[in-house]
């Protein structure tokens, strides 16, 4: 297209392209699929000049909905209602941005078929809570709309039983601990969540520590056990953040590489440096089965890659 002189970039390519809301044009933009006379262009305040030559890289759009996947799943339990998973470290849940496929619900539309409850919404069928991509441990899937509801109810109430472990930096001095506050998305950094005084969502973690590694009086690190009143977006990592004491390996709330002493030994220390992920593992879920009434509990064990590093850990005694 050729430009006529003096809008702003984002509101000539509006005008032109009506089907697509300014807010989607104008990410379109940022993200560099548009052109200004054969150069990428990313300032939606540019203002176009007589005889500018534009053009713009409309992707495809997503499929509506997500597709099964042939993924291995370490299925807990299941029956018609409901199923609970093990899920490894770097399994995303859901379809989302960045990420179309190659998530947990690719891989239980796959196994499940078209049974799985749809009031999730169109990208996340059946799901109820979730887990970050990097924690591993259990998640529970609903199976039918009313699987779901009653589920849904469960964690509403904060009737449903979760408990994580957690590998801190630091000596956590207080055996136990309840740490209670208000988090929202922080305003600095939008892939963070942060604690405000006001405007957020009440939060509640209940820790309990297990284990210290290190010398008597001066651990490198402690194993807490964290257990959720509530559950908000990344509620542990903020929690123990706030407290001073961020999860190894922790890439958002926590910088690794400044806190692994240099007195270490070589071996521990560099596996504590370079731990790809937040050293958290969601081990209990129980709750009443939304159909038979049951009470039920899981268990999880810590995953491999967590019990290697405690076990380097464990030799610094």
């Amino acid at each position: 297209m050729v430009a006529a002189e003096g809008a702003r970039i984002d509101r000539y390519l509006a005008l032109h392209i009506p089907d697509l809301s300014r807010s989607r044009l104008k990410a379109l933009l940022m993200e560099g699929k548009v052109t200004l006379n054969g150069a990428t262009i990313t300032d939606p305040s540019y203002r176009v000049k007589q005889g500018d030559e534009i053009d713009i890289t409309i992707p495809p759009p997503l499929p509506a909905e997500p597709e099964p996947q042939a993924i291995d799943l370490n299925v807990v339990f299941e029956d018609d209602d409901l199923i609970v998973i093990n899920k490894p470290a770097g399994l995303v849940v859901h379809p989302g941005a960045g990420t179309p496929d190659g998530t947990l619900v690719n891989a239980l539309l796959a196994h499940c078929g078209a049974s799985l409850s749809g009031i999730g919404g169109v990208a996340r069928p059946g799901i109820v809570h979730r887990i970050d991509k990097d924690t591993s441990g259990l998640i529970v899937v609903a199976k039918n709309d009313k699987a779901h509801q009653g589920l849904a109810a469960q964690f509403e109430a904060h009737s449903v039983e979760r408990s994580y472990v957690a590998l801190v930096w630091g000596d956590v001095r207080q055996l136990t601990g309840t740490i209670e506050s208000e988090i929202a998305r922080s305003k600095n950094n939008r892939k963070k969540m942060a604690v405000v005084k006001s405007g957020g969502r009440h939060a509640v973690t209940h820790y309990k520590v297990l284990e210290r590694f290190g010398p008597p009086g001066g651990a490198i690190a402690t194993l807490v056990e964290c257990r959720l009143e509530t559950g908000r977006t990344h509620q542990i990592r903020v929690h123990m953040a706030q407290i001073g004491h961020t999860l190894i390996g922790d890439p958002i709330y926590g910088s690794q590489r400044k806190r692994a002493p240099s007195t270490l030994p070589e071996g521990v220390r560099r596996h504590l440096e370079n731990f790809p992920r937040q050293a958290l593992h969601a081990r209990t879920l129980g709750f009443e089965h939304p159909i038979t009434g049951e009470v039920i509990s899981f268990d999880s064990e810590i995953p491999h890659d967590f019990n290697e590093l405690m076990e380097d850990l464990r030799t610094l005694s």
